[in-house]
């Protein structure tokens, strides 16, 4: 089936058929026009008293009714032209009206933009959102983008790999989603990202992986956090930091340039700032460099190194502060391994834009000795870094590349791009602030026969 935007402007003369829903219903004197809307625009149909049958089925349509419309096409007189719509030019005289789907008055307006509607009230109709103008036009940018993004991949010799999503549990900064299984005392972890799969990838001789990654973490929501989330992941073998950079470079440009020309990239190449700058210079290591910040169309990204490898943990011990499965600057690999902790720096890197952490990356820890100082050093016993980390550390004896790599929160950037106070207007079926879901009532219980075929009850 044609959209509306194909098949009626270049067809004055014809007798088409169109389908979708109805957008808004006007109603003068013995004429009555239906918008109809499709996910391409809308379309003026129209008939009145010289169409009896037909006037008075128009007149019994709600909107968001679905419907099938028959009918001629014609040019618009020269004054009822509008100017705003790709059909503008043209309205159908209906001939015959099917009805596929009558719709309930809906709990709030599809078609008002002005409209103040209640998040909760939305996510709980979120089918009904998905049809306003603003989630259709960020669904549609975020699908442009992800095209995008894999063609220019493709091209750089990237292969797309899909990982797991039940996988074991890691300490990755976050807690974990567990699943429990029908073996008692045993449970899958939902990924946290694909960190580990992606290195054995480059273990595999994969060499240049990414992918459009699910990302699950049980921690609190915020405007730009959701417990689960997409990342656009890659990784690299044989590189450097600098090649990571200039290339994640180079792609998120050509992504602005072509999908969003209105956008204004304020410094290239990207300025790059040390960790320690950041905090000293703008007191975040997420900096907004725009000199003007109310211009909508202003990017400023930077990049920030050089990010401490380790800080203290309230109990007084060592944890990392970004990505435990990094290379310490090669400067430090030295003394890192002879046991020092303070001041040792890593080989990560985040991108920062408007504010936003929008990518973060590191060369990783290709060498099992400096994989297992890293736990050791965050107080994880041989016993435990062998029962949680054997596998990576066995695989990084059978030839392990040097590689690195990086993830965009690709939520967060489509939320900037898109000028959106938060990712859940970027995300098609998003939770709430809380990590509810309204429309599927989710988190909710479960039956005593699941939890006794699980082994577990409920407290």
């Amino acid at each position: 089936m044609r959209t509306l935007n194909e098949e009626t402007p270049s067809k004055i003369g014809s007798t088409v058929t169109v389908t979708g829903w109805v957008h808004r219903i006007r109603k003068h004197g013995s004429v009555t026009f239906i918008d109809l809307r499709d996910r391409t625009g809308v379309l003026q149909a129209v008939s009145g008293k010289w169409n009896p049958e037909v006037y008075a089925q128009l007149n019994e349509l709600s909107p968001e009714d679905v419907v099938q419309l028959t009918g001629g096409v014609v040019a618009r007189s020269e004054k009822s032209v509008n100017p705003d719509l790709a059909t503008g030019t043209v309205e159908l005289q209906v001939e015959q009206v099917t009805l596929l789907s009558q719709a309930v008055t809906p709990p709030f307006s599809v078609n008002d933009s002005t409209q103040s509607v209640d998040e909760e009230l939305r996510l709980a109709y979120r089918y009904l959102d998905l049809r306003t103008e603003r989630m259709q036009a960020n669904l549609r940018a975020r699908g442009r983008a992800t095209s995008f993004l894999r063609h220019a991949l493709d091209k750089e010799g990237f292969i797309e790999v899909e990982t797991p999503l039940l996988t074991a549990t890691t300490p990755e900064g976050a807690r974990d989603f567990l699943v429990p299984t029908r073996h008692k005392g045993s449970f899958y972890a939902l990924p946290q990202s694909p960190q580990q799969f992606k290195q054995l990838l480059m273990v595999g001789g994969i060499e240049r992986y990414y992918q459009i990654a699910r990302c699950l973490r049980d921690e609190d929501s915020r405007g730009d956090r959701q417990p689960e989330f997409t990342q656009l992941d890659m990784e690299l073998s044989f590189v450097s930091q600098e090649d990571v950079l200039q290339l994640n470079e180079k792609l998120v440009i050509d992504l602005i340039r072509a999908l969003y020309p209105e956008k204004r990239i304020q410094q290239q190449p990207f300025p790059r700032i040390t960790h320690a700058e950041a905090l000293e210079r703008y007191g975040s290591d997420r900096p907004d460099m725009r000199e003007d910040k109310n211009d909508p169309n202003l990017l400023a990204f930077c990049w920030v190194t050089d990010f401490p490898f380790f800080e203290r943990t309230e109990e007084g011990g060592w944890t990392f502060t970004h990505n435990p499965f990094s290379m310490p600057h090669s400067d430090h690999l030295e003394r890192f391994m002879a046991g020092e902790v303070e001041g040792i720096l890593a080989q990560q890197y985040d991108l920062a834009l408007n504010g936003f952490e929008i990518a973060g990356g590191s060369v990783r820890s290709h060498r099992p000795e400096v994989t297992e100082k890293v736990f050791t050093t965050m107080g994880h016993t041989p016993e435990s870094i062998q029962a949680q980390f054997g596998h990576m550390l066995r695989a990084f004896t059978h030839g392990a590349p040097p590689h690195a790599g990086i993830a965009w929160g690709f939520d967060r950037l489509m939320m900037v791009l898109q000028n959106e106070p938060n990712i859940r207007e970027v995300i098609a079926f998003p939770k709430t602030g809380e990590g509810r879901d309204p429309l599927m009532q989710a988190p909710g219980p479960v039956s005593d026969a699941q939890l006794r075929d699980l082994g577990l009850q409920s407290r």
